[in-house]
């Protein structure tokens, strides 16, 4: 890399399903991924721990991740932005 170039961050899309920290919300992010051997279809789930400055996202909300330096023990992600409500 050149000193222009800088890392690019990687983003992910998923919902909160857990606002009960302070500052902090689990994303699920949701993948389809094909079983290695039989080759059906398998929907994946992982859970991401990321930084809510603001604590303004609920619970079903979809929002928007991206990577950060370390913020805690669980922390490597931050919420960039809210791209959809969720039914409440």
């Amino acid at each position: 890399m050149t000193d222009q170039q800088t890392p690019r961050k990687i983003m992910k899309v998923g919902r909160v399903v857990s606002n009960k920290m302070d500052k902090t919300v689990v994303v699920a992010v949701d993948y389809l991924k094909p079983h290695p051997l039989y080759r059906k279809i398998i929907r994946k789930t992982n859970k991401f721990h990321a930084h809510d400055e603001d604590n303004t996202c609920k619970v079903g909300d979809t929002v928007q991740i991206e990577e950060s330096r370390p913020l805690s023990r669980t922390k490597r992600w931050r919420v960039t932005e809210i791209v959809k409500r969720g039914e409440e």
